[in-house]
């Protein structure tokens, strides 16, 4: 990406992402003490700000990339896609069946996932092409160890304002920080396997 390099990619998505937990730790909680409509609808939909501009930069990403580069972010959606369908769709019939119960904020967590599902994919394929091997290695902060300090940052943030927020809110961000941590041990143990692998095929 000429005009847009990772490490400014990076950069902004951290700022995005700062901004989002921002506005759910800050602001959102504030909406039971809300009253007018307008001002509600308003602060409800605040956090989808820095998500929209999120979604700009992996467009702007991925226009910036070669071809090479284009294909792994597309078999990269397209896993992410496939995996919150199916997480969906198996979701929905246990709901219609009422073997569980689901409450309308579940869909928060469709992005989050969509996101994580993501990166892992084109990461994994991008090794597999060579795209990202030298670049990866090359880091200070590799892929599992940012989504291990963005979910450690996560939950301690959740800890630190818990008494601003509701009790499906806190739910709700250590739900997200356990998801994060997750998908950062899967990506450790992955980058372990592929330097195993490496290491074997040196000798």
């Amino acid at each position: 990406m000429p005009r847009f390099s990772e490490k400014a990619y990076r950069r902004r998505v951290w700022q995005a992402m700062t901004a989002y937990v921002g506005c759910m730790l800050l602001l959102w909680p504030q909406l039971h003490v809300v009253s007018g409509p307008v001002l509600k609808v308003a602060l409800a939909l605040l956090p989808v700000v820095p998500m929209l501009y999120l979604i700009s930069l992996m467009w702007r990403r991925v226009r910036h990339s070669d071809e090479l580069q284009q294909r792994t972010h597309l078999v990269a959606l397209g896993v992410a896609t496939m995996v919150v369908s199916a997480l969906s769709l198996g979701a929905g019939f246990l709901a219609a069946a009422q073997v569980l119960v689901l409450r309308g904020d579940i869909l928060i967590w469709v992005f989050p996932v969509i996101l994580v599902c993501y990166d892992l994919t084109r990461w994994w394929v991008g090794r597999r092409y060579g795209v990202m091997g030298t670049c990866e290695e090359a880091s200070r902060f590799p892929v599992y160890l940012r989504l291990l300090l963005a979910a450690a940052a996560i939950a301690l943030g959740a800890l630190a304002f818990r008494h601003q927020l509701g009790e499906h809110q806190f739910d709700a961000f250590l739900g997200v920080a356990c998801v994060v941590a997750a998908a950062g041990v899967l990506a450790a143990l992955v980058r372990w396997r592929s330097r195993q692998h490496h290491d074997g095929d040196a000798l």
